[in-house]
């Protein structure tokens, strides 16, 4: 192993350490390129011999999933573990992957965390089982999210193409039309709290996941990754464009102060004081469990542009499901995820709430004329379907992107609560990130 790589090992055990939890990344030395092809005749025959497979997941439509796969291979064993959700769960992986002990078969992994596991080689590169023949087949956003240096180091699992979920009931009370662009969305909040103080566009005191996101969509590429060469940079074109428009709702106090998934946000979605929500196409579920008293009120939207005429979107969400390196069973856990993810297990976590990553299942009549009775009927999958196909490809996250999130509130999240303005809080995350990469034995230019 060059120098270099044995530095930036020990470095990343630091991330992980500060980041996750735990006390180092751990993983393998082998390359994937000298492992031994696996033909689909090699993966039926492990599927007719057996075995066990251990799967960490948090997401609850693979229960469904493993007992459809045990009934249809009956000398398969699946172990579903939900070991915690997000980084619960890969604070428990990392500790497994260093211990060299316990670890799992298969781990669910979202997709701005997966680079982190491929760089060090602590998740397997699924190519060798045959993956990269499912080229075209999942929409360009998860595609792109699942692959680093040539390598596939998941399947997707998910996706969440961007949409704008609107209130209808509470527009049409104040005549508010739906806005096509960002400028407009301005507007529209404008015109909302003047007419009721106590309402507000959306809610928003700084989010990660939500910036990176509405960036993507902006044609920012904040980050640039060629194995251990990190490029950073939060004041591009695509930011500038951000930052503008949202300092404007942040200066006029134009954003509610309530902190998303908290009681007060779900009854802000329920009695209109919150009347939008740029996010995920898995956001549907949501409203229908947890803000019921609104059912009928709300609909969807295409996500807002940067630029009139324009048809960009962004992915906001989702997840992979990867083969540990440490794990076993590799040709069946490949079997497994394939089934999962790609196979007759997607139709089943359709049917049971998931969004898709999958073209076919985006693309089929059967799912874009699917009614949803909570948005008043509207066939919301058509704009979902949509989005997906409009999601800017070439986007990267940072390998220790799961790090970085955890430093945006004390960098960016200053221009919610103080003087600070975003632009410069933006600045200030680009350079702790920076600062942080360097120190990890990364090579960051910023």
């Amino acid at each position: 192993m060059p120098k270099h790589s044995r530095h930036l090992l020990r470095g990343l055990g630091l991330v992980c350490a500060l980041a996750l939890g735990a006390t180092a990344c751990g993983g393998s030395d082998d390359d994937s390129s000298s492992q031994k092809q696996a033909s689909a005749s090699d993966l039926q025959a492990t599927l007719k011999k057996g075995g066990t497979v251990t799967v960490w997941a948090w997401e609850p439509t693979l229960k469904q999933v493993a007992a459809d796969f045990e009934k249809k291979y009956p000398k398969v064993d699946i172990k579903l573990v939900n070991a915690g959700t997000g980084n619960d769960q890969y604070k428990a992986l990392q500790n497994a992957i260093s211990a060299k002990k316990g670890v799992p078969d298969v781990a669910q992994i979202e997709y701005y965390a997966l680079s982190q596991y491929a760089l060090t080689k602590s998740v397997s590169d699924l190519k060798p089982y045959g993956a990269d023949k499912l080229d075209g087949s999942y929409s360009p956003g998860p595609w792109n999210s699942v692959q680093a240096g040539g390598g596939i180091y998941g399947l997707p699992m998910d996706s969440g193409p961007m949409a704008l979920f609107y209130n209808k009931k509470v527009f049409d009370k104040y005549k508010i039309a739906v806005p096509t662009t960002w400028d407009e969305y301005v507007e529209a909040a404008r015109k909302l709290h003047k007419a009721d103080p106590k309402a507000y566009i959306t809610s928003d005191v700084g989010d990660a996941g939500m910036t990176t996101s509405l960036l993507w969509q902006a044609g920012s590429h904040p980050y640039k990754v060629d194995g251990t060469k990190v490029g950073i940079d939060l004041t591009d074109t695509g930011a500038k464009k951000y930052t503008d428009t949202w300092q404007k709702l942040i200066d006029e106090k134009l954003l509610s102060p309530v902190a998303g998934w908290s009681d007060d946000w779900y009854k802000g979605l329920g009695d209109g004081t919150i009347a939008t929500l740029p996010i995920g196409a898995w956001m549907p579920a949501n409203f229908a469990s947890g803000v019921k008293n609104a059912a009928g009120d709300w609909r969807v939207a295409p996500l807002p542009q940067w630029d009139k005429g324009m048809n960009a979107s962004a992915e906001n969400g989702g997840s992979s499901l990867a083969l540990p390196t440490l794990g076993k069973n590799k040709e069946l856990a490949y079997a497994f995820v394939k089934y999962a993810n790609s196979g007759a297990g997607v139709q089943t976590r359709i049917e049971n709430g998931a969004f898709p990553a999958t073209t076919k299942d985006l693309d089929s009549k059967a799912f874009q004329e699917t009614p949803f009775p909570y948005f008043g009927g509207q066939k919301a999958n058509k704009i979902f379907a949509d989005s997906a196909k409009s999601v800017p490809t070439g986007w990267k996250y940072l390998p220790y992107q799961v790090y970085a999130n955890s430093i945006f509130n004390d960098t960016v999240g200053k221009a919610y609560i103080s003087g600070t303005k975003l632009a410069d809080g933006l600045k200030s995350w680009q350079d702790a990130s920076a600062k942080y990469g360097n120190e990890q034995g990364f090579d960051v230019e910023d």
